[in-house]
C-alpha cells in the first residue's frame, strides 16, 4: 500500500470515528422523537454515498462508450456494487427509524417505493451483467444499462418533493403537510450532518478505489486464464 493511500484510509478512520462520536454524544437529543432521530446521521448519509455511487457509475458508462477503456467500465462495475451496499444500509436505518416513528416497519411511501425501485434496477445490473459471457459485449451492454438506470436516482430524490408523502425532509423544507417525523436541525445538529456527510463520503472512495482495484485484477487474472486456455486449444 503506497503512502498516500495510508493517509487517505487512516484519515477516513479518524472521521468515522469522530462522526460516531458526534452522532452519540455531540448532537443533542431531538425533542419530540428522542434518540431514535440520531439513525438520520446513518440514513442520509448512507443514500447520500449510495445515490454518488451510481452517478460515478454513470459517469463511468458514459466515458466507456466514448473510449472503450476497460477501466471506466471497471469503475462501473465496481461503482454499482458499492452503491448497493450503501442504498441497503439506508434502507435497513430507515426501517428501523420508521418502527417507532410510524409504528411500521415498511410501508409503500412514494419515497419508499422508488427508492426500491431504484434498489432493484441496479441489482438487475449485475445479474444481467453476470449473464453476458463476452466481455465486450458486457461492457457495452452495462455502460447503457447503467446510463438509462441513473433516470430513477433523481425521480427518488424528488418524489418527497413532488408528491404527498409521509417521509420527512431534513434537509430543505417539506412540501407535505402530512411528513410523519419532520423536525429541525440545531446547529449541533447541522455540524454532526455535514461531519457524517464528509465521512461517508471518504468512506464510499475508500471501498469504491478498493473494489476497482480488486475488479481489474479479476479481469486480469480472467484474461490471462483465456489466454493459457487458447494457447492449448
Amino acid at each position: 500500500m503506497r503512502s498516500w493511500e495510508r493517509i487517505w484510509i487512516g484519515t477516513t478512520i479518524v472521521l468515522m470515528v469522530m462522526a460516531t462520536l458526534a452522532v452519540f454524544v455531540y448532537a443533542p437529543r431531538e425533542a419530540k422523537m428522542g434518540d431514535v432521530q440520531r439513525i438520520f446521521y446513518f440514513h442520509i448519509s448512507t443514500a447520500w454515498t449510495g445515490f454518488l455511487a451510481f452517478a460515478v457509475a454513470l459517469i463511468g458508462s458514459i466515458a466507456y462508450l466514448r473510449t472503450r477503456a476497460a477501466r471506466w467500465d471497471q469503475l462501473s462495475h465496481a461503482a454499482v456494487e458499492v452503491g448497493l451496499v450503501l442504498l441497503t444500509m439506508a434502507i435497513i436505518t430507515g426501517s428501523l427509524w420508521a418502527r417507532p416513528v410510524w409504528n411500521t416497519w415498511w410501508t409503500w411511501d412514494p419515497r419508499l417505493t422508488t427508492t426500491t425501485i431504484t434498489w432493484v434496477v441496479y441489482l438487475a445490473y449485475l445479474l444481467l451483467r453476470n449473464a453476458v459471457e463476452n466481455p465486450e459485449i458486457r461492457a457495452r451492454f452495462a455502460a447503457v444499462y447503467a446510463i438509462v438506470a441513473f433516470v430513477t436516482v433523481p425521480i427518488t430524490y424528488l418524489s418527497a418533493r413532488l408528491l404527498r408523502t409521509i417521509h420527512p425532509i431534513v434537509l430543505g423544507p417539506s412540501v407535505s403537510a402530512e411528513a410523519q417525523g419532520q423536525f429541525g436541525l440545531t446547529p449541533r445538529m447541522v455540524h454532526t450532518m455535514v461531519l457524517s456527510l464528509i465521512a461517508w463520503t471518504l468512506l464510499f472512495s475508500v471501498l469504491l478505489w478498493m473494489r476497482y482495484r480488486v475488479q481489474r485484477a479479476h479481469e486480469a487474472l480472467e484474461g490471462m486464464e483465456a489466454s493459457i486456455e487458447a494457447s492449448f486449444r
